[in-house]
């Protein structure tokens, strides 16, 4: 038996260096990690070329492109399953979770609106920013009320003084050192916890 696969989710700016750390300190603890880049290789540490990319995403392909990891992962051995999502990787994160194939979801700063959501059949990890901008129907305390009146379980950090984008170490104008740390810290208790056998 193979030990836990996370699957982890890059935000709008692309599979930049920093999640190599980010994967190094989850396999550290005891973890596969795979890392999709939905970008082709495309990334940026500029906003404005960020949203461009990411109006570009092919939703569809990039949930089937998860779909395949989970696959690959229960084929290689992996019995229990986590994403890791960061804003666009987030949403995608908590939108393929509603399939029913993962044992866990974490999503930093991102959520999902009223029109998008469904039923979330595994525990849920949100570590949010204390500042950030929320669509309509989909700001976290809207977000977390449905998810328990659904009955899944959700716990949820914020992260005081820190901006969206805080994890993303290559994005030195928004990345928080310690909220990330401790998000981290958080994120990798609550993966042991939902993916130990």
């Amino acid at each position: 038996m193979a030990e836990p696969l996370v699957i982890v989710l890059h935000d709008w700016y692309g599979r930049l260096p920093w999640l190599d750390t980010y994967a190094d300190g989850l396999a550290r603890v005891g973890f596969r990690v795979a890392i999709p880049d939905f970008f082709d290789g495309a990334t940026t540490d500029d906003a404005d070329v960020a949203r461009s990319l990411m109006d570009g995403l092919d939703v569809g392909h990039a949930l089937a492109t998860v779909d395949d990891l989970v696959l690959d992962g229960r084929t290689d051995g992996s019995t229990r399953i986590a994403t890791v999502g960061f804003s666009m990787g987030g949403w995608l994160a908590l939108l393929h979770a509603q399939g029913g194939s993962v044992d866990a979801v974490v999503s930093y700063y991102a959520t999902l609106t009223s029109a998008e959501h469904g039923i979330v059949p595994c525990p849920v990890l949100l570590n949010l920013a204390e500042n950030d901008t929320w669509q309509e129907g989909g700001d976290p305390e809207s977000f977390i009320d449905r998810l328990k009146d659904h009955g899944t379980p959700v716990t949820a950090h914020s992260y005081l003084g820190a901006a969206h984008s805080f994890a993303n170490a290559s994005i030195e104008g928004t990345f928080h050192a310690s909220a990330s740390a401790l998000a981290f810290a958080r994120t990798a208790a609550f993966l042991e916890d939902q993916l130990s056998d």
